[in-house]
């Protein structure tokens, strides 16, 4: 067979990305294995330029949305497919070239529920959070070792980094009879790097909510009680239109705000929250539930009012909590999927 012939019987691709060199396994409409090569990075887009516009699959990983943008601009059907359903189609010990047919063989299932390939500009939006997040919990590491290091000289101090930062003044000025001087030197150190952090998140706050200020998306989600800038612009990171999902209810799924099921033999056996999903966009949704409880005065102002009196007389707080995340992702699923401002009065039809 002529590599011409055997470009126009390609129907589907599978590709193991890699970080230089990627293994390409094509395969026809019946199944059958007909290409199976070897590229490098800069080789891919000319090696698939030529070939008629098929489905290629590629595992969801670290540079994949940047490839699956190069190659849908060609033409092809780029799906994006999360690394435990490919796991199921791989056969014998695993290699490169067995990665690339699985994930061909995955790709095909017309139930297979891919992951939207992100724009440029929504991945700069989730390095944005990304790095936020990971000074935030740099800030909380120094904090606990200052508080720690305080506990050790036998000076406890009240919960909570506003009762800290208020102290370590007059701690490190008056309890000279129990902290050396060179501990003295230390914590002032490690003041300094929490005030270089706090600089930091704030600059990343700021960008954050410009961006999001800025975005029309953002914009209606943050009409949505409970849900501000950080959370607004994180779930367009996160899901864009949110077309993945068919209905607010897999949204809230996905984010892992539903009971964990295993039933088996007509018994129905829930769990506690099934807690899958992007952990950092399901705590903000969870974080803008028990804001919203604290404030019970603005709970008439909404449609879902009377069920959370309801519930909260018969449910433990931190349940309600979970509860209210679930019904404020699916607000926020609508809301971004259908292009609507937050209606307080809107009743959904029953279905």
């Amino acid at each position: 067979m002529s590599h011409q012939t055997t470009a126009e019987c390609i129907a589907t691709i599978g590709i193991d990305l890699g970080k230089t060199t990627f293994h390409l396994i094509g395969m026809d409409a019946r199944g059958r294995i007909v290409l199976r090569r070897k590229v490098s990075r800069g080789q891919l887009q000319s090696c698939l330029a030529n070939l008629p516009a098929c489905l290629i699959g590629m595992e969801a990983c670290a540079g994949a949305h940047h490839v699956g943008r190069q190659l849908g601009a060609l033409g092809h059907d780029v799906r994006l497919l999360p690394a435990q359903y490919v796991k199921p189609f791989l056969k014998g010990h695993k290699n490169d070239y067995r990665d690339a047919e699985a994930i061909a063989e995955a790709v095909q299932r017309p139930t297979m529920r891919p992951v939207p390939v992100k724009a440029a500009e929504q991945l700069d939006l989730q390095a944005l959070h990304r790095v936020r997040r990971r000074l935030i919990g740099q800030r909380t590491a120094v904090i606990n070792q200052i508080r720690g290091f305080l506990l050790e000289c036998g000076i406890p101090v009240r919960q909570g980094p506003t009762g800290l930062r208020e102290a370590l003044p007059t701690l490190l000025a008056q309890r000279t009879d129990v902290l050396s001087a060179r501990m003295i030197h230390l914590i002032e150190d490690l003041t300094g790097d929490w005030r270089w952090l706090d600089g930091r998140i704030e600059t990343l706050t700021r960008e954050i909510g410009d961006l999001a200020r800025q975005d029309a998306a953002c914009q209606r989600l943050m009409g949505i009680p409970g849900v501000g800038v950080i959370t607004a612009s994180a779930m367009v990171a996160a899901v864009g239109t949110g077309a993945a999902f068919s209905k607010g209810r897999d949204f809230a799924a996905w984010l892992g705000l539903v009971p964990k099921q295993i039933s088996t033999g007509d018994r129905t056996i829930l769990g506690g929250l099934s807690k899958r999903g992007n952990r950092y966009l399901r705590t903000l949704f969870v974080s803008g539930a028990q804001a919203l409880l604290q404030r019970p005065h603005c709970w008439a102002g909404h449609k879902f009012g009377q069920w959370l009196q309801a519930a909260g007389a018969r449910l433990h707080r931190n349940v309600l909590a979970a509860a209210l995340a679930n019904k404020l992702a699916r607000i926020a699923w609508s809301v971004l999927n259908h292009t609507n401002g937050y209606d307080p009065e809107f009743t959904p039809h029953a279905v």
